[in-house]
This record gives C-alpha cells, sequence and structure tokens, in this order.
C-alpha cells in the first residue's frame, strides 16, 4: 500500500488579492507535495479560501458591494494563482461551500461537551479575528497588525481550552505533534505554560451582520471565523459526509502537515489541537511554520498596503523564477525581505547565466560533437550526485527550502567550473565527448532535483537534454530564461 501525505496550507482571508507572503506558503506547499509524489507518496494537497470573516465584511461594506461579490471575485483570484505559480493543489475549499458548513457544524455539535456560552467583555483584534489580553499588546496595539483593538461586549460561547492544558504540553513536548522550527514551538509552550485561558468561539449574527455559519441551535449567533476556518483541512476530506475519504486521509493516516505562517501558530497548535482532541479525532503530524515575506523591513500586509502583488511578477519574469527567489532567497525558517532588484541579480547570475546558459552551451556543444550516449562518466560526478541527492532528501525532510537550492546551485557551479576547465571546444571529438558526457549526466542530475522546485524549466530543460538509459538526445532552442 503506497504511503500518504495531507498537506495544506492556511486559507487566507479574501478581504484583497493574493500578495506575495501567501505566494510564498503555497509555492513551499507545493514543493513538499511534489517531492513526496516523487518518493512514491499518494499525496493529498490542499488550499482554499477564508470568506466568513468580519474582515470581509467591513472590505465589501467599504466596496459597497455585497459581501458574496467580495467574496466570489476574490477567492477567484485566490485560486487563479494555480496557473500563474504553476501549482499542483488537489483541491480548493471554499468556507461558503455547503461541505464546509455541514462539516464546521458537524464539529461543533462533536465538541459541545466544551462549548459553554456567557457573557464578556473584550478587546478584538479584526485583523487577527482574535480577542487579546491587555497584557498581550504592545503600547496598547495589536502585536500582529498595529493596530487599536475594538472592545466587544456580548453574550458569547466559549470552548473550554483549559480543560486540554496538560494534555496540549505532553502532546507539544513529545513531537507528537512536531512543530517546525524548535523556535517556534519553544513558543507555543511557553504560550501553553502562562496559562490557557476559554476562547471565545461564536459572535452575534448582529454583529456578523449576518454572515457567518450559523450555531447549531442558536440562531443569533454565528460560529467565530477561526472555529469555522480551521475545519477546512478535514471538510475537505469528507469529515461531514464521507467516512471512507475521510478515514483514509485524515483518521488513519500518520503524515498530515499543516503549512502557515507565524502569525497564526496559536490557532493551529493550540486552538484547532484542542479542538481535534475535544472531537475525539486525529492531530496533524507535523506543523512547519515560515516566517514573512517584509518589505523594507515591514511585515507585508493587505492592512497596511504595502503588498507585492505575486500576478505582476509572474507576468514579468514566469512562474519559475518567481518561485526561484520564493525559495531561495526567505529563509525558510525566518522573514525575508522582498527587493526586486535583489530579484532581478539573482535572476540573471543564477537562472540566465548559471543555469541557463550552461545548458545552452552544452546543447550546442553535444550536437556539434556527436554525442548519442554517456560514456564513462566520472566517478567524481557519480558521487558529487549522490552526495547532493541525498543532502536535498534531508533538508527537504526537514523542511529547509533555502539551503535544498542551494545545493542544486552547486552542482550548478561544479558543472560551469568543469566546462571552463576543460574546455570542450578546443580538444579532439573523442576526449569531447567524454567531458560532455560528464557535463551532460550532471545537468541531468541538476534537472532532476529541480522538477520539485521548478517544475516548468524542469520541462524546458528536459526538451533540450533527455537521457534514458545513458541514451541521449539533445536539442538546441531559445534560451531557459529570456533576458531582462
Amino acid at each position: 500500500m503506497k504511503k500518504r501525505l495531507f498537506i495544506s496550507t492556511a486559507i487566507p482571508y479574501v478581504n484583497a488579492a493574493p500578495h506575495i507572503g501567501f505566494a510564498l506558503e503555497i509555492v513551499q506547499t507545493d514543493v513538499l507535495a511534489r517531492y513526496y509524489r516523487k518518493r512514491n507518496y499518494e499525496v493529498f494537497f490542499l488550499t482554499g479560501t477564508d470568506e466568513n470573516s468580519l474582515t470581509n465584511v467591513r472590505a465589501a461594506e467599504k466596496e459597497k458591494i455585497s459581501v458574496k461579490e467580495l467574496v466570489d471575485r476574490n477567492a477567484k483570484k485566490f485560486l487563479e494563482l494555480k496557473e500563474f505559480l504553476n501549482l499542483s493543489f488537489d483541491d480548493f475549499i471554499r468556507t461558503t461551500e455547503s461541505r464546509h458548513i455541514k462539516g464546521a457544524q458537524k464539529l461543533w455539535l462533536a465538541c459541545k461537551k466544551d462549548i459553554y456560552k456567557k457573557k464578556y467583555r473584550g478587546l478584538y483584534c479584526i485583523g487577527c479575528e482574535s480577542f487579546y489580553s491587555e497584557r498581550e499588546l504592545i503600547e496598547g496595539l495589536c502585536p500582529e497588525h498595529k493596530i487599536k483593538p475594538e472592545i466587544i461586549e456580548e453574550e458569547n460561547y466559549f470552548f473550554k481550552l483549559a480543560n486540554y492544558e496538560v494534555q496540549l504540553k505532553k502532546i507539544i513536548e513529545s513531537d507528537e505533534l512536531k512543530i517546525i522550527p524548535q523556535i517556534r514551538k519553544n513558543e507555543v509552550l511557553s504560550f501553553i505554560n502562562s496559562g490557557l485561558q476559554d476562547f471565545c468561539i461564536s459572535r452575534s449574527k448582529t454583529r456578523a451582520k449576518n454572515w457567518g455559519i450559523e450555531v447549531p441551535g442558536d440562531s443569533g449567533q454565528v460560529i467565530w471565523v477561526w472555529f469555522d476556518a480551521l475545519s477546512n483541512y478535514i471538510n475537505a476530506l469528507g469529515y461531514a459526509d464521507d467516512e471512507t475519504k475521510f478515514n483514509k486521509w485524515w483518521q488513519d493516516n500518520s503524515k498530515k502537515i499543516h503549512m502557515i505562517g507565524k502569525g497564526i501558530v496559536r490557532f493551529h497548535a493550540i486552538y484547532w489541537a484542542a479542538m481535534l482532541l475535544s472531537a475525539k479525532l486525529s492531530l496533524p503530524s507535523t506543523i512547519f511554520v515560515h516566517g514573512y515575506v517584509t518589505r523594507e523591513g515591514l511585515k507585508m500586509s493587505k492592512t497596511i498596503g504595502n503588498i507585492v502583488d505575486p500576478f505582476e511578477l509572474a507576468r514579468k519574469f514566469s512562474s519559475d523564477p518567481l518561485r526561484y527567489y520564493l525559495l531561495r532567497e526567505i529563509p525558510a525558517y525566518q522573514d525575508g525581505d522582498y527587493s526586486e532588484r535583489r530579484f532581478r541579480e539573482i535572476y540573471k547570475s543564477e537562472l540566465q547565466n548559471a543555469l541557463g546558459n550552461l545548458v545552452q552551451r552544452v546543447s550546442v556543444l553535444a550536437i556539434k560533437n556527436n554525442v548519442k550516449k554517456l560514456n564513462n562518466v566520472s566517478v567524481r560526478f557519480l558521487m558529487k550526485q549522490k552526495e547532493v541527492a541525498s543532502r536535498i532528501q534531508e533538508l527537504l525532510e526537514e523542511i529547509k527550502f533555502n539551503e535544498a537550492v542551494q545545493e542544486i546551485l552547486r552542482l550548478v557551479e561544479i558543472a560551469n567550473f568543469y566546462i571552463e576547465q576543460e574546455k570542450p571546444w578546443s580538444k579532439n571529438k573523442k576526449t569531447n565527448q567524454v567531458i560532455l558526457s560528464n557535463l551532460l549526466f550532471l545537468i541531468n542530475e541538476i534537472n532532476d532535483q529541480l522538477s520539485v522546485f521548478l517544475p516548468e524549466t524542469y520541462k524546458r530543460i528536459r526538451e533540450r537534454i533527455f537521457v534514458k538509459n545513458k541514451r541521449v538526445i539533445v536539442t538546441v532552442k531559445e534560451p531557459l530564461f529570456r533576458a531582462i
């Protein structure tokens, strides 16, 4: 039986079009999905949109359009990322779909023993869609969005999070629920050690402007957007009404990875885990937490208005250069700053010159020297290929994208150094064929590793250099990367 992987992005609010921060997350997720498919896993890659937030309601009011019109328009834009970023996701769930609504209400009922109603007054950040205590604010502002929370006072439902404090600590400390990187795990444990408080999981239908999923048995309340949204992961797998599919991908599957940004760790590692424990459902195996894409040192945010449009970059440079920049330049475990100057620098030096020119030069020389097969590939290069392949596998298991890409770049540099050293245009044909066999071998191995990172580039290199059972078919085409 094939091993299985369920992997998901977070689902972003659709109060605006996608920005490059979400592009980072979904490209990272796509790389892992492709990597595990390559390792012969059966993969279910899920993404989608979070449509029941007050943020969306207010965005629609600001535009003077209906909430439905706004979420339909922007959800379509998120779906279009599939084409623009060359993504391989298997399903796209919207939280306004009936399968999600049924699943969210089913989960509510499954957690009912831990749900109670009370009057409450608290500080609510509309950007986070979450309450904060005074001690969590920084100079009176939300630490995430740098805005002053609203004072909310109403009667709502609460979830008994405190009931799961000891169990959650044990699960996370033991890595039964593994949080990567360690610094985020430490933050979660610190939050738990400070004492878990019950959290609000509904709001009045009046405050929600009649938008959201109704609380089962209470027509005056809608389910809090995070309780609703987090359930998307199981709702796409048939939680509401497809037990076979749900058991296959969630209950009986030991490898389930959530890919999220650092601003929503608490919701996934604590709230979501507690909800699943309450409902007696399986936990995810891993939560990977990436940093932010910043711009001039500031977090990129639709609220702040300093976003970079991934569609514009994909149109200008095409999908693979954008994927390459995000994977190579943004540290997997930390924040990384976006700069178009740096984008262009990497594009020219590493893609266009180092990789593109290597493929072009070797293709032309291989045809000129009539190379039809790989002859006597150097043991040195055979060993180097195994070493790099092993290291890339190790790095992807640790979810270190930028380091894995740099390993591929090492092979490109080795090939370029070798071609300059051996000069296969200045020797006799027999010697040139040996040199070019080594270069074709290296390019083929580089391309094999590139397949999960840059799928379009992989395809284009295979059109130029195709190797099978040591036989080689070489074709000269236009350069891999156009001049900019």
